[in-house]
């Protein structure tokens, strides 16, 4: 299956106009009954040999720890960061392979960061390296192999190395549970402002800038998504009818700005709480565990499919409460003519 991307680079070698390039997008919407901006596409799997690939690629880096790591555990873990992008040259540059790009990226920035833990003994200052290493390495790695999760990559290891810092410099957040949620929540925060940079980047979702926006917003969602819960008290263990119609309040709330940002991270990152805290409530009413589970999952599933179903009628609805000039940094909504 062909990308977006795939079909932009052929336009920008010349092969195929921007008409054809234009028409072949509005075919396969047709008959897939939808709009690839909707759909959140991206690459993942081209072919079982991404996987055969990847398995490999697995096994070489492994190995390469291994065997390094006889002379120093650093040099084993930066012996294999050298094979990753070794192996990214060909499999990232050449081939442009979906799943080993990602993997490979992955292990490049892993390994980068912790080569420092075996040379750091102070833990804050190990874990600031780390973060510093893994920074700097998935900054590297995307100037040179451009793959959309290293963004992701780099922010996370920035966001949990800060983070951490705070956790171990600070006895007083260790404490005060709210305080350090609300500090995760504004982290969240952050990085969601950079996701939503990265997708006004690119309102059609035709380049690897959406890709790039589609990671961010899997990092931003629990970052979000989990401080909200444990500070309306739902890991307490004491749930109560509050708990659930808060629950339900922010639920809705969030499938509000999934729809308005069409992007479904959040209420899926959100999914778990919304099923523990009903099956907790529903248990306490003498329905055994299973049943309970049972049926808030069958209603939740089903609320879920019925909002995919009617996903662009409904974003159709919320986009018309929204101001134009917040509307234009947000992807449309595809014509009715496509239903």
């Amino acid at each position: 299956m062909y990308s977006n991307e795939d079909i932009q680079s052929a336009v920008n070698a010349g092969i195929i106009t921007s008409q054809t390039a234009y028409a072949l997008r509005k075919h396969i919407e047709s008959r897939q009954k939808t709009s690839a901006v909707d759909e959140e596409h991206f690459r993942l799997i081209t072919g079982f040999n991404d996987i055969f690939v990847v398995i490999a690629s697995l096994l070489l880096l492994v190995s390469t720890e291994i065997i390094v790591g006889k002379l120093h555990d650093s040099l084993g873990l930066l012996a294999s960061a050298a094979m990753a992008w070794g192996l990214s040259e060909y499999f990232i540059r050449k081939r442009c392979m979906a799943l080993p790009a990602i993997i490979l990226s992955l292990a490049f920035v892993i390994s980068v960061g912790l080569s420092s833990v075996y040379l750091v003994q102070n833990l804050s200052i190990r874990l600031f390296s780390i973060s510093l290493l893994m920074s700097l390495a998935a900054w590297c790695h995307w100037r040179r192999f451009h793959v959309p999760i290293t963004v992701a990559a780099g922010t996370g290891a920035v966001a949990c190395g800060f983070l951490y810092t705070l956790w171990l410099e600070f006895p007083e957040i260790q404490n005060n549970i709210p305080l350090f949620s609300m500090l995760i929540f504004l982290i969240g925060l952050l990085v969601f402002s950079l996701a939503m940079y990265w997708d006004a980047l690119d309102i059609q979702r035709q380049t690897r800038r959406t890709d790039v926006a589609f990671w961010l917003h899997l990092l931003a969602a629990p970052l979000l998504v989990h401080p909200v819960f444990i500070m309306i008290g739902v890991t307490s263990g004491e749930l109560g009818l509050l708990q659930m119609v808060l629950v339900l309040i922010i639920y809705i709330l969030i499938a509000l700005l999934s729809l308005t940002i069409d992007r479904r991270a959040l209420m899926v990152s959100a999914l778990g709480y919304v099923l523990y805290v009903f099956t907790s409530l529903l248990n306490k009413t003498a329905v055994e565990f299973t049943k309970s589970f049972a049926v808030v999952a069958f209603v939740l599933g089903a609320a879920l499919l019925l909002l995919s179903v009617f996903w662009h009628q409904s974003r159709r609805w919320v986009l018309c409460l929204l101001p134009s000039s917040v509307a234009r940094y947000i992807p449309l909504v595809r014509e009715s003519g496509h239903n």
